[in-house]
């Protein structure tokens, strides 16, 4: 079988959004019967059903379903791909590093100071996001530091830099406060901070701290993103949660020569770090 075009894939997911092949064509500005024949070709190229068809509805088939998500990351990939190829070649290369406000647990200028002396380094822009997961593989990163469970992580590769035990976050006030550590069971019936299925919806840290102190919210963050606290509330560590790991993460199998030296400086920052942790203990 030919490789498949992105332009052909561009078009599936089209029809799979809208499930509708007459919204789907007005959607790619194109002849309905153009879309159609295209689906069809691609349906006897792979040898399935992409979709069922019927007078009033058009449908998902189990096959489609599978093509719909990896169309999608097909798309995505190569979008990404586009812009960081555009990046390497620009006159003034950098490498763009992301991260949450807060979220490098301290550790970003020794790294940085590590990476200058790389015979790879290029200039080196931060930004902020919500998700730098996300910024990642959609190309608007190179890098990320990022907290993140091995369930986000897919099409990254990563090293981790630090662990840290989460606690939760409380009014001074709170009558849990004074513990010495807490379970998830004690949070019951708080208005515990979740994460948004929207990263666009993601409150920043300090919105955050400042619900948390009017008593209308507790969370339970990595100790890391609660410094500096604020003097009206209080962490406590909890006991029954696994530790949560800062990592430097990267698009998988990058050959960024950039980015492999941005790896190289935050493990000798670690080390570094460490070294001078226990001499000073």
């Amino acid at each position: 079988m030919d490789r498949l075009e992105t332009r052909e894939l561009a078009y599936f997911v089209a029809v799979a959004d809208e499930l509708h092949f007459g919204r789907a064509a007005a959607r790619l500005g194109i002849a309905q019967p153009a879309l159609s024949k295209a689906v069809q070709q691609l349906e006897r190229r792979l040898g399935v059903t992409l979709f069922e068809r019927t007078s009033r509805a058009v449908a998902l088939t189990e096959a489609g379903r599978v093509l719909s998500h990896e169309a999608r990351v097909a798309l995505a990939a190569v979008s990404a791909a586009a812009l960081r190829t555009q990046r390497a070649g620009a006159r003034d290369p950098r490498l763009i590093l992301a991260m949450k406000p807060g979220g490098d647990a301290g550790l970003l200028p020794a790294i940085l100071a590590a990476y200058e002396r790389e015979p790879a380094a290029l200039p080196v822009e931060v930004v902020f996001g919500a998700c730098p997961a996300d910024m990642l593989r959609d190309g608007q990163a190179d890098a990320a530091l990022l907290y993140a469970p091995p369930d986000e992580l897919e099409g990254l590769d990563s090293e981790a830099l630090l662990t840290e035990a989460p606690v939760a976050v409380l009014p001074a006030s709170h009558p849990l406060a004074q513990r010495a550590s807490l379970r998830m069971a004690d949070l019951a019936g708080e208005n515990l901070h979740t994460k948004p299925a929207d990263p666009g919806a993601m409150r920043s840290l300090s919105e955050l701290m400042h619900l948390i102190a009017l008593g209308r919210k507790v969370a339970v963050l990595p100790r890391v993103l609660t410094r500096p606290l604020r003097d009206d509330l209080i962490t406590v560590p909890m006991a029954d949660l696994p530790p949560v790991a800062l990592l430097l993460a990267w698009p998988a199998h990058s050959t960024s020569l950039s980015v492999a030296a941005l790896a190289r400086a935050a493990a000798t920052a670690i080390r570094s770090s460490a070294v001078a942790s226990s001499t000073v203990t």
